[in-house]
């Protein structure tokens, strides 16, 4: 299982401009909510598959979802099996929302 990250590290990692940070709630999740993390790129977990060929290799990379559970375990999980340096956000959006981190429109 891939190892999570907090609000604070992730805070500190995306100041360091390295982290590749990636939303992945399902459809539903994100039209209840349509935002994001400033910098994420919005991507279906359902399909991981046909996008992480597309992630960079060396670059390390932070998922997340609505809480920090499933949705991104699961897509930590199956990145992590394909060598990919990978974290997901503990408690999800709704926590880095919970200790005052800004989200913006997708298209911002």
């Amino acid at each position: 299982m891939p190892e999570s990250i907090s609000v604070a590290e992730l805070n500190a990692l995306l100041a360091t401009r390295t982290a590749l940070l990636l939303d992945v709630r399902r459809a539903q999740a994100f039209a209840e909510s349509p935002t994001i993390i400033p910098g994420a790129l919005r991507r279906a977990p359902e399909h991981v598959a046909d996008w992480a060929a597309e992630l960079p290799r060396q670059q390390p990379l932070v998922v997340y979802c609505v809480h920090g559970h499933e949705v991104s375990q699961g897509v930590a999980a199956q990145l992590a099996e394909l060598g990919l340096p990978v974290r997901f956000l503990a408690g999800g959006i709704a926590q880095w929302q919970a200790e005052g981190g800004v989200t913006v429109s997708p298209t911002d």
